[in-house]
């Protein structure tokens, strides 16, 4: 049994639709975003990352042009919380202008003049999310992720792209502290950060977060996984390791449980063959016990872990 039809299989009693094709093209890019039979319209924000300085395996721009292009969208970021070539405002534009977004599409950095609190439906940790002052400019999302692997949160899909990636600098501290701090200069303090014994705080700060922006939105946003160039590290990292898992495909649905959720089981039900191997992500994800974001975001009610994996793919 292939992965795609062992995660059909899994999601028989499916309460949310997953699109698949296996086509990592503009095209098939375009075709996955209207099988969701959902309409970008009015000020459309499209949320990606542009990428750390030095990484190679963000989503091009010559990949997502057409799909931008097609609901007039405008690329949105938000600066980092560590360092490195996108916490500074102006070296996140430098960034942004030598991966080439700035001379085919709008960018945005949301939070490059100000921030805005929005509310979050569950406050075990966060009494409010902290996001880019210019996420009220927009009136639909498309959450246009790449899903890969990462050094914290142990993957990053759509979850961790509403969560982190619409956050404010402030916002990601507030996020990776589960609410204690929200000034960056004590993200490092070992007393504040979320990792560890307390990992867990973070991934439920991070569903929290990510609900808070899904809510924002009612109901005008659409999430999309783009499963290329999976290493396990994160576009945030300038010197990632390369990919061992070949590419995959592009999954969209309107509920990003189940999104995150498909694509972790095609990962995790794969079958390692010569120069494809599940093995370094797998092993990236369950260190930082990855996996639990599905079952807390399903938990406080964002999505569902139950999909139906619909190929568009003749």
């Amino acid at each position: 049994m292939t992965c795609v039809a062992m995660a059909i299989s899994l999601g028989t009693m499916a309460q949310s639709k997953v699109y698949f094709t296996k086509d990592i093209s503009p095209e098939g890019l375009v075709a996955v975003y209207k099988a969701l039979g959902v309409e970008a319209k009015g000020r459309v924000a499209v949320k990606i990352s542009t990428g750390e300085g030095g990484n190679n395996h963000y989503l091009k721009p010559t990949l997502i042009r057409n799909l931008v292009e097609d609901v007039q969208g405008t690329i949105v970021e938000c600066c980092t919380a560590y360092g490195g070539s996108r916490q500074d405002v102006s070296k996140h534009w430098a960034t942004i202008h030598d991966h080439g977004f700035d001379s085919i599409f709008a960018v945005d950095i949301m939070d490059e003049y100000d921030q805005i609190r929005i509310p979050v439906k569950d406050r075990k940790h966060l009494k409010y999310d902290i996001v880019g002052g210019h996420l009220a400019n927009y009136d639909f999302m498309i959450n246009l992720a790449h899903f890969k692997g990462h050094a914290m949160g142990g993957f990053g899909g759509v979850l961790k792209n509403a969560s982190i990636g619409v956050a404010s600098t402030a916002g990601k501290t507030y996020i990776h502290t589960a609410g204690k701090t929200s000034d960056v200069t004590q993200l490092w303090n070992k007393e504040n950060l979320a990792a560890g014994p307390t990992q867990d705080l973070f991934l439920e700060s991070m569903a929290a977060a990510a609900q808070g922006v899904h809510d924002y939105f009612h109901g005008n946003i659409i999430y999309i996984n783009v499963m290329n160039n999976m290493s396990v590290d994160c576009d945030c990292d300038g010197h990632p390791a390369a990919p061992q898992l070949k590419d995959m495909g592009i999954l969209a649905s309107t509920d990003p449980v189940a999104l995150d959720k498909a694509c972790l089981d095609l990962v995790f039900n794969h079958k390692q063959a010569e120069g494809d191997n599940e093995k370094p992500l797998i092993e990236r994800i369950n260190r930082q016990h990855g996996t639990y974001i599905v079952d807390y975001a399903e938990k406080i009610g964002l999505g569902s872990r139950k999909y139906k994996l619909i190929s568009i793919d003749k």
